[in-house]
């Protein structure tokens, strides 16, 4: 689908959406007049030209205006630039952004022009996208102020401090088929035969034999529970003996010992950022559970499922009335 469809797409999805809504209303069908609209416009925050000292306008439409700055908000919304002041009114992108935003005001300002904003079903909507987007702002102002570099370098290294090191090792091998061919190998090994040759010239892992048998570094956890309690046995710079796993015969030798290497703080800034943003927003809604008593009225879980003080048993002896039925009901 083209820039072009896609727009298309999105302006008819809004004039059915405005078409359903006029038709509810008789009155909505009768044709508007530009002044009735100008006259409306009193009030409705989309009419409003905050910036529009501070960014030049791009588009006049019916009385009100869509600066610049609106176009590159609303690009940057849907994803379409990764830095809003670097797109400029020549760009492609802009363009089709702007003839967007024309179209959206048009319909706005039809929709005034029928009264649309003051029925029940505009004002659920209005209320619900006021509310929406309020407590979005706040979750973003929220976690601004907690996700800072400080915030991310103090879990960086509190983690790098109380987090295990893992030892690891890196190894090479040749892998044949046989005892026998292991056995020459090991001789061969033994006698000061280049390890890398032989790997290049009888080994069977296709994925190393050309590296030398070169594994690279891994854990215990992370190769063959049977390779890794030989090559974690053996010591650095040394041979092993021919030992056999699934795949066949090895014969492998430790090239170097190490403790894992920390992520660096870059690796791991995502997963820091995940958490601190979560972290921000269950310590905001914790707060606010606090300042703002909750009721819930409708949706409670069964009275199974919730938290009670467990039931006394009454002793064997002490008859019990029983319950009426229903009494226990949630």
């Amino acid at each position: 689908m083209t820039v072009n469809q896609a727009r298309r797409l999105r302006v008819a999805v809004a004039l059915i959406t405005m078409a359903f809504i006029a038709g509810c209303n008789p009155q909505g069908v009768e044709e508007s007049q530009p002044s009735s609209a100008i006259s409306s416009l009193s009030g409705l925050r989309f009419t409003a030209d905050r910036d529009a000292q501070q960014s030049q306008i791009a588009a006049r439409v019916g009385g009100t205006v869509i600066t610049i700055n609106d176009v590159r908000r609303e690009a940057a919304a849907l994803g379409l630039i990764e830095n809003p002041q670097a797109l400029r009114p020549s760009d492609q992108e802009f363009r089709d952004t702007l003839s967007d935003l024309i179209d959206q005001r048009l319909l706005a300002l039809e929709a005034v022009a029928r009264d649309i904003q003051d029925e029940d079903e505009a004002w659920r909507r209005l209320a619900a996208a006021e509310e929406r987007i309020l407590g979005n702002i706040l979750v973003e102002n929220a976690i601004a102020s907690a996700v800072s570099d400080d915030a991310v370098q103090q879990v960086y290294e509190e983690q790098s401090r109380l987090a295990p090191r893992t030892e690891e090792i890196r190894a090479r091998h040749i892998l044949v088929e046989t005892r026998e061919e292991a056995d020459e190998v090991a001789r061969l090994l033994a006698e000061g035969g280049d390890f890398g040759q032989l790997a290049a010239q009888v080994s069977r892992d296709l994925a190393t034999r050309f590296s030398g048998g070169d594994l690279g570094y891994f854990t215990r956890s992370g190769i063959l529970t049977g390779f890794a309690q030989v090559a974690f046995d053996t010591g650095e710079g040394e041979v092993s003996a021919p030992f056999e796993t699934e795949y066949g015969w090895h014969v492998l030798q430790v090239m170097d010992r190490r403790l894992q290497p920390r992520e660096s703080l870059d690796e791991v800034r995502p997963n820091i950022i995940r958490f601190l943003t979560l972290q921000g927003i269950d310590d905001l809604l914790e707060v606010l559970r606090e300042r703002y008593p909750v009721t819930r009225v409708a949706g409670q879980a069964p009275s199974a499922l919730r938290t009670t003080e467990p039931a006394t048993v009454p002793p064997a002896d002490i008859d019990t009335p029983e319950e009426a039925p229903g009494e226990d009901a949630p």
